[in-house]
């Protein structure tokens, strides 16, 4: 649809462009969805990179490349994450939804637009998971978890410099089950002002 309107609309010379616009990244983008089921089977070492590393392309504020992003794989560790975050949200589940693989971004407290410069990381790297066909899902709660102490003596076994704060995090792994479609774009979601 985005790829249609864009086709449309701006009368695009180049149709092999156009079409490659259309079927890769808008569609990336238009199928995207939240996962939260996961196969147990962990995704490979170069999944992973690839998902990083389009992390680490995200717009930041001055080009200051300020956000951190911490991979976590280790059961012991995963279990840990869980049962921090599920405290602050009051439950006994797993607010990772049991993925095997956990992605955590954070950010200097003092950087010019923390919050900002993270959540693109965020969305960049939940965009690669989606073409390289993993799924993903939005993690809240980082911010206080990372406040406690545990959550600093963490980010201190990680090597992380002092004066960081939990930004967000991915659950990440084989999605176990097709995505629900899309719902309907709300009316009047953009305008339009000339």
């Amino acid at each position: 649809m985005i790829g249609q309107i864009i086709k449309k609309e701006c009368n695009i010379k180049n149709k092999n462009k156009s079409d490659n616009m259309e079927n890769d990244f808008l569609k990336v983008i238009e199928t995207r969805r939240s996962c939260r089921k996961y196969k147990p089977e962990q995704i490979t070492d170069e999944e992973l990179k690839a998902v990083l590393e389009a992390g680490t392309y995200a717009p930041t504020s001055r080009g200051m490349q300020s956000p951190y992003i911490v991979a976590v794989q280790k059961k012991e560790v995963l279990a840990r994450l869980a049962k921090m975050n599920a405290e602050i949200m009051g439950v006994t589940s797993n607010p990772y939804y049991d993925a095997p693989t956990y992605v955590l971004v954070f950010a200097p407290s003092l950087a010019n637009n923390p919050v900002q410069d993270g959540s693109c990381v965020l969305e960049n790297m939940m965009l690669a998971a989606h073409a390289l066909g993993l799924g993903s899902c939005w993690i809240h709660r980082e911010r206080e978890m990372f406040a406690t102490e545990e959550g600093k003596q963490l980010m201190e076994e990680w090597g992380l410099p002092e004066g960081l704060m939990g930004i967000g995090a991915l659950s990440l792994g084989y999605p176990d089950g097709e995505s629900a479609p899309a719902k309907p774009r709300k009316p009047e979601y953009f305008r339009v002002i000339k």
